[in-house]
């Protein structure tokens, strides 16, 4: 695997064109996506955009206030947003109803899904949500044959190797939300440990309330098997890969044990973990054995401090965690793990560039997008509409104007209304190349701005996918040889060599509102240890001159393959 490309999707959002986006509106006013919208264009789509994977987020069964469409309301005194959040799970075994169009067909709609994304080339990643399931998770009808938690578990203890839980005997829970008018109060006795590890029968705001806390142990308990059997469940349907949710929350001795166990009989099958203490990235990748981790606290960290301090340039010095030589720094405490990173400019928890809180306009996000994307051979994500600049404004319920789109709350998204209708009149390609004109646009809803980030990111994605120095090829930091360069600024430019073969790509990105007017020099270091080609048509010590727009990166070919 050269270099997956995955497009986050969530399901309840994509291909939803309902415009009525009535504030914490309910399913029925302001609709859903279903598994149907991500039809064969959609997946054509997002094949030809570079892309190997699709990761289906709130696939699985969870926690949701509604009651029509095939779902069975939980009590929504800690149902977070009428939709719920899809990391509540309350069925392991089963997909949501409000995303099939038959709700008493919906596995048999998912496993249709399943085989039209194989069918476009492309494999299917879903959620494991390992630390933490709903508080009245298991009161759906258990699938025949499989395992539910808690259901033997020893209540008048806290803790106790073979439970599934924790509890606090005697002792009630006190929710920090009150009852919503008209409805019972949720009851639950003995109290549960919260999915944030809370151990307290009494969560805070700020807490997980809506979820309970599984116990694991850190040598091989009954809890172990009947997680592994969920996840050899899904192998069995044929998903290609995990992202792990919360897995610093969870023994690594299990994963160990699970990821190597699902191997014996699934090789192929990825297992990416939500991680965030850089000090444990080496321990989960050469001992625990994840394929891929996310950079949250690494590149995509890095990036956004970068981007927020340099987007309204004052011209004033930065400070060294601010400095775009923090980019060198991180790559060069990673060393032999970069390849092993997930890295991104946004997701589903995080806050959208294009949003007031991070880089103001998707058009800002070409330098950062440059440098996550073609640095090196590490995995890249990009999240639904992140393409057309996407900003996460909306107010929409529990999720308000927070700069994220909701994963709360039932909602129809302006982008995605967009781009479903670029990719179903077929126009995407036509965008990207350039020829089609501005009354086809304004005849469309697009908007030329909206079109420019557009055919930036798909430029840059497809030659990503397609470039074998991209795909395959060694890096090379210029910016130490560089510090001395007529108008480099290595607080503010970044600058790299991509090579395979006889391809040679040279990369230089601006964090800068200001246009860079800079040179740079190939030092003879980077000909002797990348080996490159005489094909590259420059003398050693050649500066090669460059002019690039704000926020913005250029990249030059020296050399191409025969």
């Amino acid at each position: 695997m050269d270099k997956p490309i995955i497009y986050q999707v969530l399901p309840r959002l994509w291909g939803n064109m309902n415009t009525s986006n009535i504030f914490n509106g309910t399913l029925d006013q302001n609709g859903t996506g279903r598994f149907s919208d991500m039809d064969s264009a959609s997946l054509d789509y997002i094949r030809w955009l570079g892309c190997s994977h699709v990761w289906y987020t709130g696939v699985i069964r969870h926690a949701t206030k509604e009651s029509t469409h095939g779902c069975m309301p939980s009590n929504p005194q800690f149902v977070k947003g009428n939709a719920g959040s899809p990391y509540a799970i309350t069925d392991y075994y089963d997909v949501n109803p409000y995303l099939a169009d038959n709700p008493d067909k919906r596995m048999d709609e998912f496993m249709e899904l399943l085989k039209r994304t194989h069918d476009a080339g492309l494999k299917v990643i879903i959620d494991f949500v390992p630390n933490h399931v709903s508080r009245d998770y298991g009161r759906v009808n258990p699938v025949p044959g499989h395992p539910v938690l808690g259901l033997d578990d020893d209540r008048s203890v806290h803790w106790k190797h073979e439970n599934d839980f924790y509890y606090y005997p005697g002792q009630a829970l006190q929710l920090p939300v009150p009852p919503v008018p008209g409805e019972v109060q949720y009851v639950e006795y003995p109290a549960m440990a919260t999915g944030n590890n809370c151990f307290s029968p009494a969560p805070g705001i700020n807490d997980w309330y809506e979820t309970v806390k599984i116990n694991y142990c850190e040598t091989h308990s009954p809890t172990w098997d009947k997680m592994y059997d969920i996840v050899r469940f899904w192998a069995e349907k044929g998903v290609d890969g995990f992202r792990c949710d919360m897995v610093e929350l969870v023994p690594a001795s299990f994963f160990t044990w699970l990821i190597a166990e699902i191997k014996k009989d699934y090789p192929d099958i990825i297992f990416i973990a939500e991680v965030y203490q850089k000090d444990s990235y080496r321990k989960y990748i050469r001992e625990v054995g994840f394929d891929f981790l996310y950079d949250k606290s690494g590149l995509y960290d890095t990036l956004r401090t970068i981007v927020t301090k340099n987007v309204d340039d004052n011209g004033m010095p930065v400070e060294l965690w601010q400095s775009a030589e923090g980019i060198t720094r991180n790559w060069q405490y990673l060393g032999d793990l970069q390849p092993y990173m997930l890295n991104f400019l946004e997701n589903h928890d995080e806050q959208r560039f294009a949003s007031g809180f991070f880089g103001k306009d998707g058009a800002n996000s070409f330098a950062a997008l440059n440098v996550s994307l073609c640095l090196n051979r590490a995995p890249f994500m990009l999240y639904m509409g992140e393409e057309l600049g996407e900003n996460g404004m909306d107010a929409e319920g529990f999720s308000g104007a927070d700069g994220r789109t909701t994963i709360f709350d039932w909602w129809s998204v302006k982008s995605l209304r967009t781009l479903n209708t670029i990719i179903h009149r077929n126009l995407y390609q036509s965008i990207e190349s350039g020829t089609i004109d501005a009354a086809t646009l304004e005849e469309n809803g697009i908007s030329e701005h909206e079109a420019m980030i557009f055919r930036r990111y798909a430029k840059l994605l497809r030659l990503a996918a397609s470039s074998e120095a991209l795909r395959k090829g060694m890096s090379y930091d210029l910016c130490y040889c560089n510090t001395s360069s007529e108008g480099f600024d290595r607080t503010r430019h970044f600058a790299w060599l991509r090579d395979y073969g006889n391809e040679t790509l040279l990369f230089a990105a601006n964090f800068s509102a200001r246009e860079a007017q800079m040179e740079l020099t190939i030092p003879d270091h980077a000909f002797e240890w990348m080996e490159l080609p005489e094909t590259v048509m420059l003398n050693h010590g050649t500066r090669i001159r460059m002019n690039i727009p704000p926020m913005d990166a250029v990249m030059f070919t020296l050399s191409e393959p025969e």
